[in-house]
C-alpha cells in the first residue's frame, strides 16, 4: 500500500432515491495497492456506493475522483481504467473459457496478439489449460470465481472492484481466491472489496463499516478490534449493527 498516492477520493457523497438516503455524507480515501474492505449489512448502502465509484450510477452530490477521473464527467474513461466483478457471476455461461477472456479483453481495447499471449499465461497459471475450450457453465463454482477475478484484472487496471466475490464457495476456495487478491495488491492493483464474511475482513489493510448509509467506522482490523474491545471482527460488526435504525 502506497499512502502517498490516493487512487480513490470521496468527499461528502450523497445518494438519494426520493426521500430515502442510501449514502449519507460518505468521505474516505483509498490508496494505491491497498486492499480496502467495504462492509455493511444488507441495505447499508455499500453496493450503491460501489456502483457510483465504478461509473455505473450518478451520485446525488459530492466530490468523487477514481483513478484520477471525475465520476460525473469522465465515466466512460473511468470504466476502461478499472476492473469489476459483480456479486452475481459475471462471465457468460454459454461461451468457452477462452471466448470469455477474448470478449472482455476486446472491450478494453487489447489486441488479438496480446490477448492470446496473456490468455495462455493465465490459463497455465490457474491450471485451466485443459478447460480452454470448455463452456463456463461446465466449470465448478470455485474455478468460475477465480477466472472471473482474473478476467477483471486481465487489462491491468489500477483498481478492481469486487462485490461479495466469494459468496457460495467453500472455505478452501475462498482462501485460494484471497491469494489471488494478495498477488494483485503486490502488483500495485488497488482492491476495493465488499464481503459479508467477517474472517475475510481480517485480510484487508483497512476496513470501512457502513450502518444505515453512513460510515460508522474506518481503520485497520487491529485498530478496530482494539477500539471496540472485541476479540474479532464479528464482535466489531455486531456492536455497530446494533445501532442500525432497522434493528427493533
Amino acid at each position: 500500500m502506497n499512502t502517498d498516492k490516493k487512487v480513490i477520493s470521496v468527499r461528502n457523497l450523497y445518494k438519494r432515491f426520493g426521500s430515502f438516503t442510501a449514502n449519507d455524507d460518505l468521505s474516505f480515501d483509498v490508496y494505491k495497492g491497498e486492499i480496502f474492505g467495504f462492509l455493511g449489512a444488507n441495505g447499508a448502502g455499500k453496493t450503491t456506493a460501489m456502483k457510483i465509484l465504478c461509473g455505473l450510477s450518478y451520485p446525488t452530490s459530492g466530490e468523487i475522483m477514481v483513478a484520477g477521473l471525475d465520476v460525473y464527467k469522465q465515466r466512460e474513461e473511468l470504466k476502461k481504467n478499472i476492473g469489476y466483478m459483480s456479486q452475481k457471476f459475471s462471465l457468460y455461461e454459454d461461451l468457452t473459457v477462452f471466448e470469455n477472456i477474448r470478449f472482455y479483453a476486446g472491450i478494453y481495447g487489447m489486441s488479438s496478439k496480446e490477448i492470446k499471449t496473456k490468455a495462455d499465461e493465465l490459463l497455465q497459471k490457474l491450471g485451466l489449460v485443459h478447460a480452454r475450450n470448455k463452456r463456463i457453465g461446465e466449470l465448478p463454482l470455485g474455478w468460475k470465481q477465480k477466472l472471473a477475478f482474473s478476467v477483471a484484472i486481465f487489462h491491468n487496471p489500477g483498481i478492481v472492484f469486487l462485490d461479495e466475490p466469494t459468496g457460495g464457495v467453500d472455505p478452501v476456495t475462498r482462501r485460494q481466491f484471497w491469494d489471488l487478491i494478495y498477488e494483485a495488491s503486490r502488483a500495485g492493483i488497488t482492491v476495493f472489496v465488499t464481503t459479508h464474511y467477517m474472517d475475510e475482513a481480517e485480510y484487508c489493510d483497512r476496513i470501512s463499516i457502513m450502518v444505515d448509509g453512513r460510515i460508522e467506522a474506518l481503520d485497520t482490523p487491529e485498530a478496530l478490534k482494539k477500539h471496540f474491545k472485541a476479540k474479532d471482527m464479528d464482535e466489531v460488526f455486531l456492536q455497530l449493527a446494533r445501532k442500525s435504525n432497522y434493528q427493533e
